[in-house]
């Protein structure tokens, strides 16, 4: 039974792009909606996990938690997915630091 999904991309190759648009539409540039089956769901998603490279990708769709659904996530990112007592809730991890410019001696 097909399900609605939302994979939201951040700096993905253009291959992956339109490998996800096959199944969804880009509703706007990196977030891509669509109704499928489970298990296309899980095949795209392990493409996504496979060619996201430098990229992040995240993926919601739902799933029989209190909260109605689940969160998937690859590549880097500063918001992290964490259960805390079966809700998902999102944990922001710290900026990175910029390298500090040394003056010449």
């Amino acid at each position: 039974m097909p399900s609605m999904l939302v994979i939201a991309t951040t700096a993905v190759p253009d291959h992956l792009r339109g490998a996800l648009s096959r199944w969804t539409s880009e509703v706007v540039p990196g977030i891509f909606v669509g109704s499928v089956s489970a298990r296309v769901r899980d095949q795209l998603w392990q493409a996504v996990t496979e060619t996201v490279g430098d990229g992040a990708a995240v993926l919601v769709h739902p799933a029989p938690t209190e909260q109605g659904y689940a969160i998937r996530t690859a590549g880097t990112r500063r918001r992290v997915p964490a259960d805390f007592g079966g809700l998902t809730l999102i944990r922001m991890t710290a900026a990175p630091k910029a390298k500090e410019m040394q003056s010449p001696s």
